[in-house]
C-alpha cells in the first residue's frame, strides 16, 4: 500500500509539472486537444465513450465500470504540427511555419470501493494553442497576429455506480486552470496591443452512462459541460497598461457517443460520435482599459465521426486502426490567422502489450491532414480581425502516443488487456 500512494504521488506531481511547461498546437477543432489517450490515439478515438481503457474516462466517466482493484494510466503525447502560412495580398509573403511541436500529458486512476461504486481522477490539457509568427513577420507588425497561446489544466474527480453487469452511470467535477497569451493585436485607438499572461479558474461537470445490452457490445454516452472563464490579467498597449477582465471565454459543452462491437473472436469493431458546442464562443470582451475592446470569434459547432477496430493477435498483444473525419468550428467567415484551422482527416494505428499481470503499454500514431484552406479578408467577408490580408494555409500534424498502464489488486481478466483494463 505505500508504494501504491507513492506511485500515485508521484505520477500525479510529474503531470502537473509537464502540463505546466506545456502547450500545444489545437488539434481537436478551434484550440481543443484531443490527445488524451494512446490507446484511443491508436484507432482516432474511435468508441472511446464506450470504453476500452482506463483514459476511456475522458470521454465517458462511466467507462470505469471495467476497473477492477486500483489502475492507474500515465500517457504522454508528441505532437508535431505544420502550419505553413502564405500571405496572398495585399503585399505576397511567405510566414513560414507558424505551429510549435509539443508535449501533452495526462494521467488517470481508478479504484472500486466494492461491487458498486468506483472512484476516479483525470488530470488533463483540455484545450491549448501556440502559434508565433515571426518578429519579421508582415502579419506580426501589421497587428494581424503574433503569439497565440491557449494554456489549460483540469482535475476531474468521478464516483461511477455501478447497478448491475448492464447498466452504469457516473458524474464527477472539473476544475479548471487558464492562461491566455495574445500578442500583436491592433485595437481602435490602443494600437498594437498583447493581452500578457490572463488566467482564471473555472469550475464543471462531467457525465455518462454505460450499458451492455448482450455479451460483446458496450454503448456510451458522456458528456463535459462548459466552462465559463472570466480570464483576467494586464493589457499593455501604445498608451499605457491596463488590467481587464475578459467576460466570455467560455469553453464549451462536449457529447460524446461510442459503440464497441465484438464481431468474432478477438475482433471488434468501433465507432464514434463527438460534438463540440463552440457556437457558444462568440465575443470576448475585454473590459477595465478606458473603453471595452470586443474581440470576435464566431465559432460554429464541431463535429467528430471516427470507425476504428482492434484485433487481439495473441492474449498479450492487440493491434488496432482507425480514420475520422473532423469539422472544424471554423470557416472562411471567422478563420483568422492566429488559427487557421480547418476540417481534417485523421489516420491511425496503435497497438497495446501487456508485459506482465499488472503492467501494460499503449502506443499510438496519427497522421492529420487537413483541407486546402484558405484566409480571407474582412472586405471579402472573412473575420475584421484579418484586416486587408488574405492569404493560404497548408497543415498537417504527425501524433505519437504513449502510455504505462499498472493494477493492483483485483482479479486478471481472462481477455486480453483492452477487453477488461
Amino acid at each position: 500500500m505505500h508504494n501504491l500512494k507513492r506511485h500515485l504521488g508521484h505520477s500525479v506531481a510529474v503531470a502537473a509539472l509537464v502540463a505546466v511547461t506545456t502547450t500545444s498546437m489545437a488539434h481537436a477543432g478551434a484550440f481543443a486537444l484531443r490527445e488524451q489517450s494512446a490507446y484511443g490515439q491508436g484507432m482516432a478515438f474511435a468508441g472511446m465513450a464506450a470504453g476500452g481503457s482506463l483514459s476511456s474516462m475522458f470521454w465517458n466517466p462511466a467507462t470505469l465500470s471495467a476497473v477492477m482493484g486500483f489502475q492507474s494510466e500515465s500517457v504522454i503525447s508528441y505532437i508535431a504540427p505544420r502550419s505553413e502560412v502564405d500571405v496572398l495580398s495585399p503585399f505576397p509573403q511567405n510566414e513560414g511555419d507558424i505551429a510549435e511541436n509539443a508535449a501533452v500529458p495526462a494521467s488517470y486512476y481508478g479504484y472500486r470501493v466494492n461491487d458498486n461504486v468506483i472512484l476516479g481522477l483525470g488530470i488533463n490539457a483540455p484545450f491549448g494553442l501556440a502559434t508565433k509568427y515571426d518578429y519579421n513577420s508582415l502579419i506580426r507588425s501589421s497587428g494581424i497576429a503574433g503569439t497565440t497561446e491557449v494554456f489549460t489544466m483540469a482535475a476531474n474527480p468521478v464516483v461511477a455506480y455501478q447497478f448491475n453487469d448492464y447498466l452504469t452511470v457516473a458524474v464527477g467535477a472539473v476544475v479548471e486552470y487558464a492562461n491566455v497569451r495574445l500578442t500583436g493585436q491592433a485595437l481602435p485607438v490602443f494600437g498594437v496591443s498583447a493581452l500578457d499572461d490572463a488566467d482564471d479558474i473555472g469550475f464543471g461537470v462531467t457525465a455518462g452512462i454505460q450499458i451492455k445490452p448482450m455479451d460483446g457490445t458496450e454503448i456510451g454516452i458522456g458528456y463535459r459541460s462548459r466552462i465559463d472563464h472570466d480570464i483576467e490579467g494586464p493589457l499593455v498597449t501604445q498608451i499605457g497598461t491596463f488590467n481587464v477582465e475578459a467576460d466570455g471565454f467560455d469553453l464549451p459543452d462536449k457529447v460524446s457517443v461510442g459503440l464497441r462491437q465484438r464481431i468474432m473472436d478477438g475482433f471488434r469493431l468501433t465507432a464514434g460520435i463527438e460534438w463540440a458546442n463552440w457556437s457558444r464562443f462568440e465575443t470576448v470582451t475585454l473590459s477595465g482599459a478606458p473603453a471595452e475592446i470586443p474581440l470576435g470569434f464566431e465559432y460554429e459547432d464541431s463535429w467528430y465521426f471516427a470507425l476504428g477496430g482492434e484485433y487481439d493477435v495473441n492474449p498479450d498483444l492487440t493491434v488496432r486502426a482507425g480514420v475520422a473525419r473532423e469539422l472544424s468550428p471554423n470557416d472562411n467567415a471567422n478563420r483568422s490567422f492566429r488559427l487557421p484551422d480547418n476540417d481534417r482527416w485523421w489516420f491511425s494505428a496503435g497497438a497495446s502489450y501487456q508485459a506482465t499481470e499488472r503492467f501494460s503499454f499503449d502506443v499510438g500514431y496519427s497522421y492529420i491532414m487537413a483541407d486546402d484552406t484558405d484566409l480571407v479578408s474582412a472586405a471579402a467577408g472573412g473575420p475584421l480581425s484579418n484586416g486587408p490580408f488574405s492569404g493560404t494555409s497548408d497543415g498537417s500534424v504527425h501524433i505519437l502516443s504513449a502510455a504505462l498502464k499498472m493494477k493492483f489488486g483485483g482479479p486478471r481478466a481472462e481477455e486480453p488487456i483492452v477487453a477488461k483494463y
